[in-house]
C-alpha cells in the first residue's frame, strides 16, 4: 500500500522563513512564560514570601496577661490555641461560618478565626477556659449537660460562649431581626425564637438545636431574662 503523500505546508506556516512553532515560541517569551516544553527556557522558580517579623502585643485573657510575639498575619484563634495553648475555642470552617471559633471580646462574642490578634492587643478576652471548670461549672455549661445539648462536644466551647453573651446582650436591651418592638427599651426577652436566632451563627452538626435552646432558656430564665 502506497505512503500517504506528506502534508502541505500552508502558506502562513512558511511565509518569510515563520512557523507557527516559532511564533508560540516568541509569543511566549513576550508573556514570560513558555508555552512549548523543552522548547523555551524554563520559568524562574517563584520567591516564597518571607515570613513577616514578630510584633509584640499584650493579650489580656480569663484575666491574665499575656506577652506575645507574632506575625501581624496572625489570627486570633491561632494565637490562642498555638500561643497560649488554649485549645477549647475550636478552629472548624476558619471562614467565620460555623462558630466553632466562638469567644467574647470586651463583652461581645466574636469569631476569633476572622479577628487579627493585633487587632485585640489589650482587649478583655474570655474563652471557654474562663466561663468555667470542672468542679466549678457556669450555670449554662451545666445546663448543656442535664439538657443532653452537646454529642459530639466538637462546637460545644463556641456554642457556650455565644449563649452567655446573649444573655448580656438581652440584659443590655440589644434586639434582634425577631424582637417584637425594638422601640421597647429594657431587658430583652429570651423567647425560644430569639434564643434561635440569637444563636444562628453557631452551627451544631449533630443537630442537638433542640436541646441547645432549651439549656439556654433554663439559665435565662433563672437570670431574668426569659
Amino acid at each position: 500500500m502506497p505512503a500517504p503523500p506528506p502534508l502541505a505546508m500552508s502558506h502562513d506556516d512558511s511565509h518569510a522563513g515563520a512557523t507557527r512553532r516559532g511564533f508560540l515560541q516568541s509569543a511566549g517569551a513576550l508573556a514570560g512564560t513558555p508555552l512549548i516544553a523543552g522548547h523555551a527556557q524554563a520559568a524562574a522558580p517563584r520567591a516564597e514570601p518571607s515570613a513577616a517579623p514578630a510584633t509584640a502585643l499584650t493579650l489580656r485573657v480569663n484575666g491574665q496577661r499575656h506577652q506575645l510575639h507574632v506575625e501581624p498575619r496572625v489570627t486570633l484563634l491561632d494565637a490562642l490555641r498555638d500561643n497560649l495553648g488554649l485549645t477549647g475555642t475550636k478552629k472548624g470552617c476558619d471562614r467565620g461560618q460555623c462558630g466553632a471559633c466562638t469567644v467574647i471580646v470586651d463583652g461581645r462574642r466574636i469569631n476569633s478565626c476572622l479577628a487579627l490578634a493585633m487587632a485585640h492587643d489589650g482587649d478583655d478576652i474570655v474563652t471557654i477556659e474562663g466561663i468555667g471548670q470542672p468542679g466549678h461549672l457556669h450555670p449554662l455549661q451545666a445546663a448543656f449537660v442535664a439538657e443532653d445539648a452537646f454529642q459530639c462536644g466538637y462546637c460545644t466551647p463556641g456554642q457556650i460562649c455565644s449563649g452567655v453573651a446573649l444573655m448580656e446582650e438581652a440584659r443590655r436591651g440589644d434586639c434582634s431581626t425577631v424582637t417584637p418592638d425594638v422601640r421597647k427599651q429594657g431587658v430583652a426577652m429570651l423567647t425560644d425564637a430569639e434564643i434561635r436566632e440569637r444563636m444562628s451563627g453557631n452551627l451544631c452538626r449533630c443537630g442537638a438545636y433542640a436541646n441547645i435552646v432549651k439549656a439556654v432558656r433554663t439559665v435565662a430564665a433563672g437570670e431574668g431574662v426569659a
